[in-house]
């Protein structure tokens, strides 16, 4: 294995946090403005490889960030090679973008007693896409625009499907969102209490994240314990994550919610201490929102 191969992990890891931190750094969450209303494949949406099949993890961040500093419309994303074979090309002097994918390498050790291991230790390999909208030439649909849609009702009615089909326990009350564990139930406000209905739906995807902890779910921890902690501030980073992903998949603006405005502080915390903290979140809130859409139900064969 080259040194390169060696430093690279580390490279991505830094790279990424640093981005995130300096955005967090200045107020901003990085993962809440990343769409576009004028793609035909939807006004919000995660990253689209060039078949259709969303992006997953740290990936829908770095494409978002991308996607954001360039002004990008398409939310496809292609490699230089499957841009030629789909009969276009990518434009002249056009930069690409990083994403990333998880490998591993085998490593050789002699134990005390003489007997060779063998293990696979687990790295990231980077590779570079470019958006359609960098290149020329591919099918009409990688970069159709339409109207922005004003009508929230079709969206909003899905999206309150999907809640009722996770069997979620959601108890309407009180004047605070939030899930708990021990009696595995969500509490929200009164619809009535909410500024619109995509605020109450976000707010929902939010706690629909956290109830995906619980031990007969995804059994997510973090070490965990007490309130405050870092294993806290971990788990509401996924909370975040998962709610801006699931948003995308909605077609919902993610709600900016005033009460997470103190938690920027100590997720700075948790990602200068450790740099491959927010893989891990976006992985984790990946697997939440994965998890949420398997409770839906499943078309015909």
């Amino acid at each position: 294995m080259t040194a390169a191969t060696k430093t690279a992990p580390t490279d991505i890891y830094t790279r990424v946090t640093d981005s995130i931190v300096e955005a967090l750094s200045h107020g901003v969450r990085p993962w809440l403005k990343p769409w576009n209303a004028e793609h035909a494949a939807g006004r919000i949406t995660r990253p689209l490889r060039h078949n259709g099949t969303p992006y997953k993890g740290i990936n829908i961040l770095m494409l978002w960030a991308s996607a954001e500093d360039a002004g990008f419309v398409s939310p496809f994303w292609l490699t230089f090679q499957q841009a030629k074979e789909l009969g276009g090309h990518v434009k002249k002097g056009e930069k690409g973008s990083p994403v990333v994918y998880a490998a591993t390498f085998k490593k050789k050790e002699q134990t005390e007693d003489g007997q060779e291991t063998e293990e696979e230790i687990p790295f990231l390999k980077e590779y570079t896409v470019f958006c359609a909208d960098q290149c020329e030439g591919l099918p009409q649909h990688f970069s159709a625009t339409v109207n922005p849609p004003t009508e929230k009702l079709e969206r909003i009615e899905r999206a309150e499907t999907f809640f009722t089909n996770t069997k979620a326990d959601i108890r309407t009350g009180g004047n605070r969102a939030y899930y708990s564990i021990d009696g595995d139930y969500i509490r929200m406000p009164p619809f009535e209490a909410f500024r619109d209905a995509e605020s109450h739906a976000s707010t929902l995807c939010h706690e629909l994240t956290h109830l995906t902890r619980h031990p007969s779910r995804l059994n997510r921890e973090f070490g965990r314990k007490r309130w405050g902690d870092e294993g806290y501030a971990m788990e509401e980073l996924v909370a975040e994550l998962g709610s801006a992903f699931l948003c995308a998949d909605l077609q919902i603006t993610p709600e900016v919610r005033e009460d997470h405005a103190s938690y920027i502080e100590s997720w700075l915390k948790v990602l200068k201490d450790d740099k491959r903290a927010v893989f891990s979140a976006a992985s984790h809130a990946s697997k939440a929102v994965d998890f949420l859409h398997g409770l839906q139900p499943q078309p015909a064969e």
